[in-house]
């Protein structure tokens, strides 16, 4: 490795924020266990043990490793059926019936990296990089909460010096500046979750402090010969442990609700992807006592320059079925996110699975919204799309099928994070909350952005879910209607 490399790595990477969170200088994946835990699995899927599993996790408690498995070895049927009924169940007993709703902003599209499925991969000569400036990132917020109406927004930042802790930081400000008229009252991003590379604990407290909600940061794989292949030794992301302490290191900057995920069709064993997960989950919660707030599951799709990437996948549908539904059943209180990389017949299925976000309107081009680029071009994005649906063609459809969407961000402001958010999941009392303030946010997206052909699909819905409330807590109801009306006569962001 040449000096200006290695000098690069030892700047960015810091040994220390590694090996302290080491058991006898190992890290917590254990690939040969987790191909024994499958293993076992492997051999015990009678049916009378599955369906005590999913007993289990209808009681809101975290699967063992080994049951676990035996979930993702089941073929028959029948008890695949009953396994995404359960799923379907959990959901609505932790998250009720609703769908949160965001978007990414892709900031930039330099990277030092040369991971081998990524369209940003340094190593890409057919990318065309662009990092936005701190007005374009006001225009992009405005675009996407005034054209749209999100509320949430996804900020995605490669991993490069130009956009290190401070840059994050004073982009989520810009982010947060913005507010926009609308129709009946005013829109703005009230809540701004972060993907970004692996960070310091001081860069960590940088972000922290500058109001972010949840911090993603994907392992891409849990296995460790495949993510040697996949990421050159001589990058930052070349080293595994670097990566895979980043939560212990977030937790510890005070950062207290972060978000795990895998790139599935990145090897060919998926099962191993989602016991790394669930092995990443309870690893967290024996740290502090928190686990991830959600999973994701992006499937790896075509990406400009790539030679992995572009070649067929051995994760089909099924497979991506079968493991949505054993993360809902292996860890029921964490959220679900299934984002428009693919299809939206696929995400639609999911639904009935237990996923509990989506994306819509969903641009990944650097500067897309403010643009308002309706067209992907391969080498002006990360990967390509499967699901092209806009906001409010997302929303018909959910209405469609009885299920409200919501802007919700009460939780965060406050305080229901962390600890505090995690017991509210498992006893369900987080659903209460989560309830009354996706109608409140529903009514306010509803009056300032849908088409009066919208309105009419959805209206049932709200109406379906005030009834709900009105006879669940018919005393506190009354409360909830005179916010409700508030916002209909103009006032916005009233929550619980």
């Amino acid at each position: 490795m040449d000096t200006s490399k290695q000098n690069l790595l030892d700047k960015m990477i810091k040994r220390d924020e590694i090996t302290r969170y080491y058991t006898n200088g190992r890290d917590f994946i254990d690939d040969e266990l987790i191909m024994r835990q499958l293993e076992a699995g492997k051999k015990n899927t009678d049916p009378a043990r599955i369906r005590d599993i999913l007993a289990k996790s209808l009681a809101v408690e975290t699967l063992e490793p080994e049951e676990t498995a035996a979930l993702l070895y089941v073929t028959d049927p029948e008890l695949r059926k009953e396994m995404e009924e359960t799923a379907n169940a959990i959901k609505h007993k932790v998250y009720d019936n609703r769908i949160v709703t965001f978007a990414p902003m892709y900031i930039s599209s330099h990277c030092i990296n040369r991971c081998r499925y990524c369209g940003f991969s340094a190593d890409n000569p057919n990318q065309k990089r662009r990092c936005l400036t701190m007005d374009e990132i006001k225009a992009e917020a405005e675009a996407m909460t005034g054209i749209h109406g999100h509320k949430r927004v996804m900020a995605v930042y490669g991993e490069h010096p130009m956009t290190g802790a401070e840059f994050i930081a004073e982009s989520l400000d810009a982010i947060y500046s913005v507010n926009v008229k609308t129709r009946h009252g005013n829109s703005n991003v009230r809540r701004i979750n972060v993907n970004a590379a692996p960070l310091s604990i001081d860069d960590l407290k940088i972000v922290q402090q500058a109001g972010i909600g949840t911090f993603q940061v994907f392992q891409e794989t849990y296995n460790h010969k495949v993510y040697a292949q996949m990421h050159p030794a001589d990058t930052v992301k070349g080293d595994y442990g670097w990566r895979l302490t980043c939560m212990h290191r977030a937790f510890d900057a005070g950062i207290d609700d972060v978000g795990l995920g895998v790139l599935f069709g990145l090897q060919p064993d998926w099962r191993f992807e989602v016991m790394g997960l669930i092995t990443h989950a309870r690893e967290l919660e024996r740290f502090v006592g928190i686990g991830p707030h959600t999973f994701s599951v992006p499937r790896m799709h075509a990406a400009s320059g790539s030679d992995v990437a572009n070649s067929p996948s051995t994760f089909t549908d099924d497979n991506f079925i079968h493991a949505v539904t054993v993360l809902r059943l292996s860890v029921p209180y964490t959220g679900l996110i299934v984002t428009a990389r693919e299809t939206a017949e696929l995400r639609d299925r999911c639904l009935d699975l237990g996923i509990t976000q989506m994306d819509a309107s969903t641009r990944i081009d650097i500067g897309g919204y403010s643009q308002r680029n309706t067209t992907q071009k391969m080498d002006e994005q990360q990967f390509m799309l499967g699901d092209p649906r806009t906001l409010e063609q997302m929303i018909v459809d959910l209405a469609r099928k009885g299920i409200i969407t919501s802007f919700c961000t009460a939780g965060y402001r406050c305080g229901r994070t962390g600890g505090c958010i995690m017991d509210a999941l498992k006893t369900g009392k987080e659903g209460t909350f989560c309830k009354i303030n996706a109608v409140l946010t529903y009514r306010e997206w509803l009056d300032d952005f849908a088409s009066p052909e919208s309105v009419k699909i959805c209206e049932p819905v709200i109406q379906q879910e005030l009834k709900a409330i009105e006879e669940t807590y018919p005393l506190f109801y009354p409360n909830v209607l005179e916010r409700y009306n508030r916002i209909c006569a103009g006032e916005r962001d009233l929550y619980f």
